[in-house]
């Protein structure tokens, strides 16, 4: 079994104990806009960036636990992010629904619920618990699942992020309305990156589609390379984690992006 289907299994059985979780009230949903919209002189405006708070994964294993995840969040928005991804997965990932909580306490960012979505209970737990958007991955649903969950996040005022990773799967969120969509790099079960299909698969996507570059962007010079791909945006995950104090380098990543030509 792999690794995406380890997940989903756990994912199937964790839904009992969170339909018997006390939902508190949603508050207000920020406003999400990822756009590179241009800039003086109608030049294309900067890369934007996601920061990421996930205190382990498959792939590299435990990430710095020395800033709660209070302290963090507000590092990142101090450090100049557009937006806050928040992993929900508590098996793999050692996240939890209320990450949301804590980092919506923290700062006025937009928060996307990074969750292994299969049922609409997920989307509720998302919303109550501060998620402005949630992530659906096309890989992990049949296109009857995706288009019934994509409907009912939007109905409870929650953003489809929406995850991807060949063209056939752009394709089909592409039917279904999405306009804010996210190419993994990153193979869900090797865990390999290549950021060359990314690309790619960025580029056929249409001009009213946000673009999102998720998994392999570690650097000034990557966010640079990425100023010039069809990318809005980029998600920073791993190597913000790996950092005690993770400001000094995402405002380092954020004036890259900035400064490019």
């Amino acid at each position: 079994m792999g690794l995406l289907d380890r997940i989903l299994a756990h994912k199937r059985a964790e839904l009992q104990e969170l339909r018997r979780l006390p939902l508190p009230e949603p508050p207000e949903r920020r406003a999400l806009d990822l756009r590179r919209h241009p800039a003086a002189g109608g030049a294309r405006g900067p890369l934007q960036l996601i920061a990421e708070i996930k205190r382990r994964s498959p792939s590299a294993g435990q990430l710095s636990t020395r800033l709660s995840v209070t302290e963090r969040a507000a590092s990142y928005a101090r450090s100049g992010a557009s937006m806050l991804s928040v992993l929900c997965d508590r098996e793999f990932f050692d996240g939890g629904f209320e990450h949301l909580r804590e980092a919506r306490a923290a700062c006025d960012l937009p928060l996307l619920c990074k969750e292994f979505v299969i049922d609409e209970r997920q989307l509720l737990v998302a919303r109550a618990f501060g998620a402005d958007a949630v992530l659906l991955i096309v890989r992990c649903l049949n296109r009857t699942e995706f288009g019934q969950l994509f409907e009912r996040a939007r109905e409870l005022d929650l953003v489809p992020f929406v995850e991807v990773a060949t063209p056939e799967e752009a394709s089909l969120a592409l039917d279904c309305g999405a306009t804010l969509i996210g190419v993994n790099a990153r193979d869900l079960d090797t865990l390999a990156i290549d950021r060359e299909r990314a690309r790619d698969v960025l580029g056929r996507l249409p001009d009213h589609v946000t673009k999102v570059h998720l998994s392999g962007v570690t650097s000034a010079a990557a966010v640079r390379e990425m100023q010039d791909s069809p990318a809005d945006a980029a998600l920073i995950g791993e190597v913000l984690m790996r950092q005690d104090d993770p400001s000094e380098l995402l405002a380092g990543l954020v004036a890259a992006a900035r400064n490019s030509p």
